[in-house]
């Protein structure tokens, strides 16, 4: 058991001798840490987490009462063989979550920096999670999907196996998402619909009132100009000087389950 001698253990938490327990660290009572684990400096857990083998957690992280961190897959295609679940620095993870690690052998869930993650809910197998997202309690998380930085999903959302989500898309409450989410922009209804510009998430990253009105401009030639799509991203591209109109595009162009609509 390597557990540096700063990080403090429950009496009543068991930990594996194979796991790895950073400087600082807390483990709560009733913890259960398995094999193959490794958690970074001073995270915190709270009692009755659970830490299933082959999970790495990095620093700062917090993981509060009833979480269980690197599931088997919900997956009837799961050999049983070795995967991961990858935690970056300084997540926030409420009660009660499940994250669960890859299907396939040696594949990875992975969870970026600054991620703050509600009660209840679930990420699926290789998943991949960005930084400084939000997600909100009882929101449901499928397989293989890709949540970009700063995104925020509110509470009830569900998003379907392989669905993208973009940069600083925002996802109103009990949203069914069953397609890509381009960046920048606002969606609700319960078949996922575009509805606008993120006004709020943007002007929170820093965006200027430049960029704020290129990307107005895109969101009509996307959704308002009666275009097909090839020909709005193309009138997107030659019209619209900015690196994240540029991203808007590069992000449609790579979808393989096809954006939704306004």
């Amino acid at each position: 058991m390597s557990i540096d001698s700063s990080a403090q253990i429950a009496s009543t938490a068991r930990v594996h001798p194979d796991a790895v327990i950073g400087p600082d660290a807390h483990i709560g009572e009733f913890c259960v840490i398995e094999s193959d684990v490794v958690i970074g400096a001073r995270c915190l857990l709270e009692p009755y987490v659970y830490v299933k083998r082959w999970t790495t957690i990095g620093n700062d992280n917090e993981i509060s009462s009833g979480s269980v961190l690197g599931t088997d897959p919900l997956d009837k295609a799961f050999p049983g063989e070795r995967s991961y679940l990858i935690l970056g620095d300084g997540n926030k993870i409420r009660e009660h979550y499940t994250i669960s690690r890859g299907t396939k052998p040696e594949s990875v869930t992975r969870i970026g920096n600054g991620n703050y993650i509600m009660t209840s809910g679930h990420i699926a197998h290789n998943c991949i999670i960005g930084d400084n997202t939000v997600i909100a309690s009882c929101a449901l998380v499928a397989g293989y999907v890709e949540i970009e930085d700063q995104a925020f999903i509110s509470g009830g959302v569900v998003i379907h196996q392989y669905s993208r989500i973009g940069r600083l898309a925002m996802i109103g409450g009990n949203t069914r998402v069953n397609s890509d989410v381009p960046p920048y922009f606002l969606y609700s209804d319960f078949n996922i619909a575009a509805k606008g510009l993120n006004l709020v998430g943007l002007k929170r990253a820093g965006f200027t009132l430049k960029e704020i009105h290129h990307l107005k401009a895109a969101y009509k030639l996307l959704y308002r100009s009666g275009l097909k799509l090839n020909d709005a991203l193309a009138r997107i591209e030659h019209e619209i000087p900015s690196e994240h109109a540029r991203r808007l595009v590069s992000f449609i162009r790579g979808s393989k389950r096809g954006i939704c609509r306004e």
